[in-house]
């Protein structure tokens, strides 16, 4: 459920990425710790990376893939839905030839680093907290790399 913050309505969610590919850390180290969450390539994480995710929205970063899948920290959003490039690019790897930029078919947004936690929240001790067994993360199958956040969820995962 969006939040209301200082007028604005606010949402969360959770971007999963792996970490031999893209971490917080590289985020954290690209100019102005910022960069486009791209390469997405689902039909329902596209929607909500076009429709959904505003500027101010914040995020959950997860390390996905790994030894120790989990939470490792935040980002905020800080421009919406926009065009992902790669889609038009040939030589990437997320190249769509039937896009065009008159009717891009990926988008992306741009997030910012917030923090590192000290220490992964894995997967693991998510699973075992009450109050996140509705998480759309927990749930089996699911295999999403964006998902939505409550803002209970949000704040029990902060309150860790």
């Amino acid at each position: 459920m969006p939040a209301l913050i200082n007028g604005i309505i606010m949402a969360y969610w959770l971007f999963k990425s792996e970490p031999e590919t893209f971490s917080i850390d590289h985020l954290k180290a690209c100019p102005k710790s910022t960069d486009s969450w791209n390469g997405v390539r689902n039909y329902q994480a596209r929607n909500m990376l076009r429709d959904q995710i505003k500027v101010g929205d914040e995020g959950f970063f997860y390390h996905s893939n790994c030894k120790v899948p989990g939470i490792v920290g935040t980002v905020k959003i800080v421009r919406a839905g926009w065009p992902d490039p790669t889609q038009f690019d040939p030589d990437s790897e997320y190249y769509d030839p039937k896009s065009s930029t008159e009717n891009p078919r990926w988008f992306v947004v741009d997030v910012k680093f917030n923090q590192k936690f000290s220490s992964i929240i894995p997967l693991q001790q998510l699973k075992m907290l009450p109050g996140l067994s509705q998480m759309p993360l927990l749930r089996t199958g699911n295999r999403l790399s964006i998902t939505p956040v409550t803002k209970e969820q949000w704040q029990i995962i902060l309150n860790l």
